[in-house]
C-alpha cells in the first residue's frame, strides 16, 4: 500500500545518529509513513548498518545511495524525490532526532501551495553524547533533554537555541504566542507537496558545496512560483546532534543563488530533469 507521506532522511556515515532517528520513528504519533534514505556515498559498514535497521524497522524504509564524490548532497535528494511514494515529502538530515508528534505536526500543518519550515534545537557536545536508545524510546524523552539544554544554556553560555523546545498546540494560546509567519527553509526540518518540487525541478544540482544557498535557491524558486513558506513556531520540533561544523565559506553557491534570484528563475534545468 503506497504511504501518503514520505520522510526523506540526508544522510553521510554516523550509523549511530541514524540509529537514534529510526528509534524516534518507532513511537510517531502518525504511522502511515514511508521512509526514503537519501545517502551522499557513505560506506559499506554504514550500508551494513541501515540494511540492519531496515530489516527490523516497522515503517517501510528504502535506500538510495550514489558514490561518494564529495558532498553532493542535492544530487542525492533529487533521486530521493523521485523514489519517494508520498504525495507529501518531509526532509530531515541524518543528525536530527525528531520529536514524537513531528510528523503529525507537519502533516497537519499542510495546505495546497505552502510549504512548512521548521527549525532545530541544537544539543551540545556533552549532552548529545548522553543520548540513548533507551531515552529515546521514552516518549518523554524530551523533557530531560529540556533540563539539560537549559543548565547549559544558563550556566555554560551555550547556543542551544532552546527557545524552539517550548512547544504551543493549543489553537487559541496559538494564535496569541504562534502565528504564523513567512520563513526561509531550513534543510533539516521542512515539507513540502512533491508536485510542488517538481514544478520548479527539485534542488538545483550545481550546489556542490555545504551551508549556503542550496536551501534558499530552492526557497527562492518555489516563491516565484506561488508557493509560500509558512513557519509553525513551537512545533515540528527536532533535536540536532553535535558534530564537527564542515567548510561553509565557499562563495560559489552565493554566486549561484545571487544568479538564480536576480533571474527570478522558477525551473532550474539543473535538477531532477536536465535540460542543459
Amino acid at each position: 500500500m503506497q504511504c501518503p507521506i514520505s520522510l526523506i532522511i540526508s544522510v553521510y556515515n554516523k550509523i549511530d545518529f541514524l540509529e537514534l532517528i529510526f528509534a524516534a520513528l518507532e513511537i510517531q504519533t502518525y504511522k502511515e509513513f514511508e521512509v526514503v534514505i537519501a545517502d551522499d556515498g557513505s560506506d559499506t559498514n554504514f550500508v551494513k548498518g541501515l540494511d540492519l535497521l531496515i530489516s527490523k524497522a516497522t515503517f517501510p524504509a528504502k535506500h538510495v545511495w550514489h558514490e561518494d564524490k564529495g558532498w553532493r548532497k542535492n544530487i542525492i535528494l533529487n533521486r530521493a524525490i523521485v523514489a519517494a511514494e508520498g504525495n507529501y515529502l518531509i526532509f530531515i538530515d541524518g543528525d536530527c532526532i525528531p520529536h514524537p508528534l513531528f510528523i503529525e505536526e507537519h502533516v497537519n500543518g499542510r495546505k495546497p501551495n505552502q510549504v512548512m519550515c521548521g527549525r532545530r534545537v541544537t544539543l551540545t557536545k556533552k549532552i548529545s553524547k548522553e543520548v540513548t536508545l533507551l531515552q529515546i524510546q521514552n516518549t518523554n524523552f524530551h523533557r530531560k533533554l529540556f533540563w539539560s539544554l537549559l543548565f547549559e544554556t544558563i550556566f555554560y553560555k551555550k547556543q542551544t537555541k532552546i527557545v524552539h523546545m517550548f512547544r504551543i498546540r493549543n489553537k487559541v494560546l496559538r494564535s496569541i504566542f504562534a502565528r504564523e509567519k513567512s520563513k526561509s527553509i531550513l534543510g533539516c526540518n521542512f515539507s513540502a507537496w512533491k508536485v510542488d518540487l517538481l514544478k520548479v525541478n527539485g534542488f538545483d544540482e550545481r550546489f556542490v558545496h555545504p551551508g549556503m544557498g542550496e536551501d534558499t535557491d530552492l526557497d527562492n524558486r518555489l516563491r516565484e512560483n506561488g508557493v509560500f513558506m509558512v513557519s509553525n513556531k513551537f512545533l515540528m520540533t527536532i533535536y540536532h546532534m553535535f558534530h564537527n561544523q564542515l567548510d561553509l565559506g565557499n562563495s560559489y553557491n552565493f554566486l549561484l543563488r545571487d544568479e538564480n534570484l536576480g533571474n527570478k528563475v522558477t525551473y532550474t534545468p539543473y535538477g531532477i530533469k536536465k535540460t542543459k
